[in-house]
């Protein structure tokens, strides 16, 4: 199915039939990418977005994280969602954060998957980069290199986007939230390390964490049947 917003065709999928958990997935993925876990999620409808511009979804101008909340927030009105549980992985706990903080009335439960949103510690080898990256455009000399692998892999229009997004540090939205968050974290997660999933924890007052172990930023994959379990007994608590 599509839903169009600000001009932009977003793909998303709605199956089966019970409280609605909205998956929400990280940066260069698709509403595919939960369905490991999923499949071991019963008693629940589940609606899954291709976030542009990724997967069937087309290509965003300008966009911002709240950008994307807000998107996400007007395809459950266009479906009359009127609460759900939000299921976040990194860029995709980006908005979850957004929307339990902003619109509270939408978010049931909050679980934040390896999710972005916190500051990184910066060291001086990162420091030095920017600054040459700074004094190389003033000079108009081209960088080939410039950027990481994720800018690099997007067209042209769409990096201003990204740019937006990975620097929109969302600390003081943490302290808002209300709903019953619960964030997990792979041990041996070097995108987001655990110093993040830590503050996240300190922030949110009404959060659980649990870290696992033998997972990585992509806890979800590399621990299925174990995330799936952790997500289960979490939402299980409200019935």
């Amino acid at each position: 199915m599509f839903f169009v917003y600000c001009g932009v065709k977003i793909h998303y999928e709605l199956k089966g039939k019970g409280k609605v958990c909205l998956f929400l997935h990280g940066w260069g993925q698709d509403g595919k990418a939960f369905s490991l876990i999923q499949s071991k999620l019963n008693g629940y409808a589940w609606l899954t977005v291709d976030l542009p511009p990724f997967g069937k979804s087309e290509e965003p101008k300008n966009w911002t994280i709240f950008t994307y909340a807000n998107m996400v927030i007007s395809l459950c009105e266009h479906l009359n969602i009127k609460t759900c549980n939000v299921i976040g992985h990194s860029f995709g706990g980006r908005i979850g954060l957004i929307m339990a903080s902003l619109t509270p009335q939408f978010v049931n439960k909050l679980i934040l998957l390896d999710s972005a949103g916190m500051k990184p510690k910066r060291n001086l080898k990162y420091h030095f980069s920017v600054l040459k990256y700074k004094i190389f455009k003033l000079l108009n000399i081209l960088q080939e290199n410039a950027g990481s692998s994720d800018y690099k892999a997007l067209n042209p229009k769409c990096r201003s986007t990204f740019v937006s997004v990975v620097n929109t540090f969302l600390e003081e939205y943490c302290y808002q939230i209300k709903a019953p968050t619960l964030i997990v974290f792979g041990k041996q997660d070097e995108v987001t390390p655990l110093y993040m999933a830590k503050r996240l924890n300190r922030l949110i007052k009404n959060s659980t964490l649990k870290i696992v172990d033998h997972a990585g930023h992509f806890c979800y994959e590399d621990r299925p049947i174990k995330i799936a379990e952790i997500i289960s007994c979490f939402l299980e608590e409200e019935k």
